[in-house]
């Protein structure tokens, strides 16, 4: 997990956002992309999950090597 130091701005009393150090933002992007990307991932894993397979050896046979 990222550790955020936040700096919080207040208006009119009541906490209305949150500053982050850029090198935390672009931590919290990557982890985000990483997220979305396994996201995506599982996804297409499912959508194949009945989808046929071949195996390592009949693969080699089928390319001749």
């Amino acid at each position: 997990m990222i550790a955020l130091h936040p700096n919080i701005l207040e208006q009119n009393g009541k906490k209305q956002f949150a500053v982050i150090p850029y090198e935390e933002f672009l931590k919290m992007q990557e982890e985000l992309s990483d997220y979305e990307d396994l996201k995506d991932l599982r996804q297409a894993k499912e959508a194949e999950e009945n989808a046929p397979t071949v195996g390592l050896e009949e693969a080699k046979k089928k390319l001749g090597i």
